[in-house]
């Protein structure tokens, strides 16, 4: 018997123990919300700012409209004053007010002042409102893919949005009311605050005078040609800050199109990031980093810049033959050096210097400029890109490889690739985000350049960038040339694949160009896909840079070098 009382006791105790230490907390909160109330005390959703403080995505006052059926005394009454003020269906609400069982019910969202001042008027019981925040961005479509856009309660849904929703979200608070079991406020009750945490700033990369040169280059472009859409990333190849993302067309931030889900889908898609797409020859970049690295390391298999390649048309590969896009006629394309097959993008060319450099060399340089693995930056839905294993490519894949085919490639791993190759070859994390903020202005994180790995020497870059000036100043791209300035640069002009093969009259057209090519400061990789009219790189996507260019000159009060 003894043992059994103790028993006893002890069950009495730990339970005890579990209510008022284990379950207390949960506990009390679950009495209080029965003899209490709450308005939410809504958070200010962070702002979201370019790198010079103006505002892209920031927040108006609005007002969110709540009933409590038990506690409405006159239903008819609140459902005609709410119907006649927030223009809703009176029969609908009376019956949601009449015979809801739930406790509170929603009436109305994102109303103004004015409305609000005239409910505030008639004090109906059970009726009352609470300040909310309704997202606005103040240039509508700049910037629509990366910024994305939040739900009716201001939840980040896509975009930069979602992505650091932790961060711009805050935390919402709450006025609690003594109330009866019914929900009717007690007179002698009393009110608690709970204050809200506002959300956090986030400070971008992007520069919005550059974003809005950018967007009307493009847009430009777009109209011009009619293309299936058009892209551009800017870059500043110092640290891989990203200065400008454009993906044409876009959408009105400020009415999205969620009813119509597969548009929504095609128009939020920050292609930039997350399509992929055979380069053609701006990928040649790469190619001729690799042979002037080797060939400075001291590598037989490199050519020299003096070296003169076989000025034939053609090269055949393991019984596959591979074709120059020119047709060598009265003496086109013979007795060229490496700068002059990068001016003239030969294709053969490119063939000869992956195979002398070999898979194994070749696929080193691949995995140092970033091909196939994200890049890392602050964006979801990266895509990795397209790249045959190392152990599983044979000569004719190397060869097509060397000018840009038979792989597939982001446009941001790319413009990265492009930018590792001029700056000196250091290869930095892609970025978007440069700090976030508190309301107070102090900054609570800070996101500086990550270097991930060395790609070439210093000499060997600097070698490379004076190459593409020249391809800029006497090449394929001197539609981007600017009286004054060393711009560098190189085109391209991809064919397209449908069910594995060649589609006629179907190019991805492209440019990637820096300045100044002496110590680059911005980088802007161009991309028009399917343009009608004209589809070579040189002829659509090289003017459309230039301009890009020379808005930022303009903007930044560049000075021509003497």
């Amino acid at each position: 018997m003894l043992i059994a009382v103790a028993f006893i006791f002890l069950a009495i105790f730990a339970r005890f123990f579990y209510i008022q230490v284990i379950s207390g907390e949960e506990l009390r909160y679950l009495a209080l919300d029965q003899w209490t109330r709450e308005i939410p005390v809504v958070a200010e959703r962070g702002q979201i700012l370019d790198r010079n403080g103006s505002v892209l995505a920031g927040n108006v006052t609005s007002y969110t409209v709540f009933a409590r059926p038990n506690a409405v005394k006159d239903k008819k009454e609140a459902a005609r004053v709410l119907a006649e003020i927030f223009s809703l269906n009176e029969a609908e609400l009376l019956e949601k007010l009449t015979s809801s069982k739930v406790s509170e019910l929603t009436v109305f969202r994102r109303a103004d002042a004015e409305r609000i001042g005239r409910l505030a008027e008639y004090e109906l019981p059970g009726v009352y409102y609470a300040r909310d925040n309704t997202r606005t961005y103040p240039y509508s479509e700049l910037l629509c893919q990366v910024l994305g856009f939040t739900s009716v309660d201001n939840e980040g849904l896509t975009g930069l949005e979602k992505y650091y929703d932790k961060y711009l979200a805050g935390i919402d608070g709450e006025i609690l009311y003594d109330t009866d079991l019914v929900g009717i406020e007690l007179e002698e009750g009393e009110a608690v605050y709970l204050p809200a945490t506002d959300g956090m700033d986030v400070v971008l990369t992007i520069d919005k005078d550059i974003q809005m040169i950018a967007e009307e280059a493009i847009a430009n472009a777009y109209r011009t040609y009619s293309p299936l859409s058009a892209q551009c990333v800017v870059l500043d190849p110092n640290n891989f800050e990203i200065l400008a993302m454009v993906n044409y067309p876009g959408y009105d931030l400020n009415d999205v199109p969620r009813e119509d889900t597969d548009l929504l889908n095609a128009l939020t898609r920050n292609r930039l990031v997350s399509d992929i797409y055979e380069p053609g020859s701006t990928f040649k970049i790469v190619t001729a980093a690799a042979n002037i690295e080797e060939y400075l390391q001291g590598n037989t298999s490199a050519f020299s810049m003096n070296y003169v390649f076989n000025s034939s048309r053609t090269r055949s590969v393991d019984g596959t033959t591979i074709r120059c896009w020119s047709n060598h006629a009265n003496g086109k394309h013979s007795n060229q050096t490496l700068a002059e097959a990068l001016n003239n993008s030969c294709n053969p060319c490119f063939v000869d210097i992956a195979l002398s450099l070999g898979k194994e060399t070749f696929y080193d340089y691949l995995e140092a400029f970033g091909f196939g693995k994200n890049t890392g930056v602050d964006f979801s839905g990266e895509s990795q890109g397209m790249l045959i294993p190392e152990s599983a490519v044979r000569d004719c894949d190397l060869a097509r490889i060397g000018f840009g085919q038979s792989l597939a490639v982001s446009a941001l791993q790319l413009a990265a690739a492009g930018a590792a190759a001029v700056n000196g070859g250091y290869y930095y994390q892609p970025h978007l985000v440069k700090s976030i903020v508190s309301k107070d202005g102090a900054v609570s994180e800070e996101f500086s350049a990550v270097l991930k790995n060395r790609t070439i020497s210093e000499e060997a870059s600097r070698l490379l960038a004076s190459l593409l000036e020249g391809v800029v100043a006497n090449g394929s791209g001197s539609k981007a040339y600017i009286e004054g300035y060393k711009v560098g640069g190189k085109t391209g002009t991809a064919q397209k694949y449908e069910n594995g093969a060649i589609a006629a009259g179907k190019y991805v057209s492209s440019f990637l160009g820096f300045f100044p090519a002496d110590d680059p400061q911005y980088l802007a990789l161009v991309i028009v896909d399917e343009p009608q009219g004209a589809y070579y790189g040189s002829v659509v996507a090289a003017p459309c840079a230039k301009e890009i260019f020379e808005g930022i000159i303009e903007v930044r009060g560049i000075e021509p070098y003497e």
